[in-house]
């Protein structure tokens, strides 16, 4: 193949494709450029003035290199491998660096490989991070367990490009025994380490680079910012459903730019569908201000070398023709997306069919439970202060409130004020584990509302007004094998979403899972959850003990500052 390369690069022989007249991003000089792109093969070939056996003009058009995503959990789109391609693929992403530790949470090892077979057939390059907090604490109950030597273990696997976000910064920074086999193994195998580490910083920040680890995406003011890429760190702007920080752009600036990256972290479906990917991450950071040309850089050269993607991430020859040719660079619309020089989407929509989506019995059926009543949702606190959890918008850090209480018969009186009552229910091993707290602000009234994805373990989590409704919230979600749950109390209404894959995500198309998907979010909107919040995911992250301040597990009220279990009496 090289001979042909290099004499389609010389002229003397055609191209296969060539996009003629383009306006083309140089991301190495940081400039446009005006002429043909070739390509051969999976390689482009040159720039310049080129003839093709097929050509495109793109005299009104501007070419980009395609788009890499530098961390994602495909698992919070709810849907399948197959199924999320088909919806970013046609917004100009054909890389991403995912991290598939929900599943293998809740399915352990077989997850993982689920991601990575169903990965197979599909235009898009899936770079499976092996996750290295299964469970992410030893404070809650999760459906696996992956210690130092199933680290050492899997790590090998071709399939395995690196080690998942290490958001056990204390074990690292405390040389946890178990933490420390698990960095040495990806470093035997000269593999890339991503980082969750919050407000660390000074000799706690030092220390944890000292675990060899490479990236944040949780950085929240520019003094973090800073000493994280002093330190040589590269720093992701995220831009998920219910975790943004793109306002760190401001941040960016000529001496600093290389260090950062774009990722969406999580991002659900109708979010995909009605607002896009990275695309919609671009359109924002330029109609923000920041230079379209540092944007896109970003998005591709930037994440590309972070993550040692060789040939990728920038329009040059012999680099890997992976392209999306665009309206403008505000509006970022794809109007072509080339994937190893294959012509895979166009004008939105993919050229690739996912209708044979891979779903082996591994990840089936994972909702296991006993029968829930009324009574295991009342709530006996012995104090008439309590500590209520808040959450602040736009992001997954909670708040601790003390609140008056009122009690009636020997349970916390909620209806009527702005309080709700939290639960996480243990559903790996039917402990009967039920974790009880209060929540403050959320808006929902009239009823529970429920899930399976409960970040990181993914046990169910409820919220409601109405003992007997969060029962039959739970019930529900047991019975439809996982998913998404709203009780309405007046009516007795059950609205549901299935999530028949792990209870984390569904095995039918994109388009049919989106519309039901937005219905039920518009139902929790409806009942009062306020639009600040993004109802679902939102409430997904309420047990997430390593992100402050005060989060639920399965086995309690836990403070994530003191990391330790409170008392939920104040």
């Amino acid at each position: 193949m090289l001979e042909k390369y290099i004499k389609a690069a010389r002229r003397e022989v055609k191209a296969d494709i060539v996009l003629k007249n383009a306006s083309w991003l140089n991301v190495f000089q940081g400039r446009m450029e005006k002429g043909d792109i070739a390509i051969v093969g999976d390689r482009i070939v040159g720039t310049g003035e080129y003839d093709g056996v097929k050509e495109i003009d793109c005299s009104k058009l501007t070419v980009l290199p395609s788009y890499i995503d530098g961390h994602v959990h495909i698992e919070s789109s709810q849907l399948s491998p197959e199924e999320f391609a088909s919806l970013i693929v046609p917004r100009g992403t054909t890389t991403i660096i995912a991290d598939p530790h929900e599943i293998t949470n809740v399915c352990g090892m077989a997850g993982c490989e689920y991601i990575a077979k169903a990965s197979q057939n599909i235009p898009l390059d899936v770079k499976l991070q092996l996750p290295s907090c299964v469970p992410a604490t030893p404070f809650e109950t999760s459906g696996a367990v992956l210690n130092g030597k199933d680290t050492q273990k899997n790590i090998k696997k071709d399939y395995i490009f690196g080690l998942g976000e290490f958001m056990n910064y204390p074990g690292v920074v405390n040389c946890d025994a178990d933490v420390l086999k698990k960095l040495e193994a990806a470093h035997a195998m000269n593999k890339i380490i991503d980082g969750h580490a919050p407000a660390t910083s000074g000799s706690e920040l030092n220390a944890y680079l000292c675990g060899g680890i490479s990236t944040d995406h949780e950085c929240v003011n520019k003094e973090e910012i800073d000493e994280k890429i002093s330190k040589g760190m590269y720093v992701h702007i995220r831009h998920g459903s219910s975790t943004q920080n793109l306002g760190n752009a401001k941040y960016i600036n000529a001496k600093n730019m290389r260090r950062f990256i774009l990722c969406t972290d999580d991002r659900h479906a109708a979010d995909l569908k009605e607002n896009g990917h990275l695309d919609d991450a671009l359109r924002r950071l330029v109609a923000n201000g920041l230079d379209p040309v540092w944007a896109v850089t970003l998005a591709t050269l930037n994440c590309a070398e972070c993550y040692g993607l060789k040939w990728r991430g920038a329009i040059a020859p012999f680099w890997f023709a992976d392209l999306v040719v665009v309206d403008n660079m505000k509006k970022f619309n794809a109007q072509y997306v080339f994937k190893d020089g294959k012509l895979v989407a166009r004008e939105g929509k993919p050229l690739f069919d996912t209708s044979e989506r891979y779903l082996p019995k591994s990840v089936l059926n994972t909702v296991r439970l006993k029968p829930l009543t009324a009574a295991d949702f009342v709530l006996d606190i012995k104090s008439d202060k309590a500590k209520a959890m808040t959450i602040e918008k736009g992001g997954v850090v909670t708040g601790c409130e003390i609140v008056n209480v009122v009690k009636e018969g020997g349970d916390v009186k909620v209806k009527g004020t702005d309080l709700l009552k939290l639960a996480v229910v243990e559903r790996h091993k039917m402990t009967g584990n039920i974790g009880r707290a209060l929540f403050k602000g959320y808006g929902f009234t009239g009823g529970a509302m429920g899930i399976t994805i409960a970040h990181d373990s993914h046990n169910i989590i409820l919220l409601g007004d109405d003992n007997a409704a969060m029962a039959k919230a739970a019930n529900t979600l047991k019975e439809i094998g996982g998913g998404m749950v709203i009780v309405n109390s007046a009516t007795g209404e059950v609205s549901s979403v299935t999530l028949d894959i792990a209870g984390l995500m569904s095995s039918r198309a994109a388009e049919s899972l989106q519309q039901d998907s937005r219905a039920l979010i518009e139902k929790a909107h409806a009942m009062g959850v306020k639009r600040d919040y993004e109802a679902f995911m939102s409430l997904a992250f309420l047990s997430l003990a390593v992100i402050p301040k005060l989060k639920i597990t399965d086995k309690g009220l836990f403070d994530v500052e003191k990391f330790a279990f409170t008392p939920i009496e104040a």
